[in-house]
């Protein structure tokens, strides 16, 4: 039980990566590039919500105030990390 909200905010970010690859083409680091930078940037984007608001304290994890927040915050660091590597990617690439 204490993983699940890691475990949400990692396949949120997954989703979040894949999601913000397919909108911005010219970032997308391909389906796997896009899948690993969105685990990571929603592990990292998840616990900083998580912290912001207090909400694996105040809830519990499977609060549905909790889940959603783990939800957003994992897909959209996901998506903002995998924005991120694929700027600097082709930044680097000129």
């Amino acid at each position: 039980m204490e993983y699940l909200p890691l475990l949400i905010q990692l396949i949120s970010g997954a989703l979040g990566g894949n999601v913000a690859g397919s909108l911005l083409k010219n970032l997308s680091l391909g389906t796997l590039g896009n899948s690993i930078a969105g685990i990571v940037g929603g592990g990292i984007g998840g616990q900083i919500l998580e912290q912001v608001f207090h909400t694996a304290v105040a809830g519990g994890a499977l609060d549905p105030v909790s889940i959603i927040t783990q939800i957003i915050g994992g897909g959209a660091g996901g998506g903002i990390l995998m924005a991120i590597i694929g700027a600097i990617r082709g930044a680097v690439a000129k």
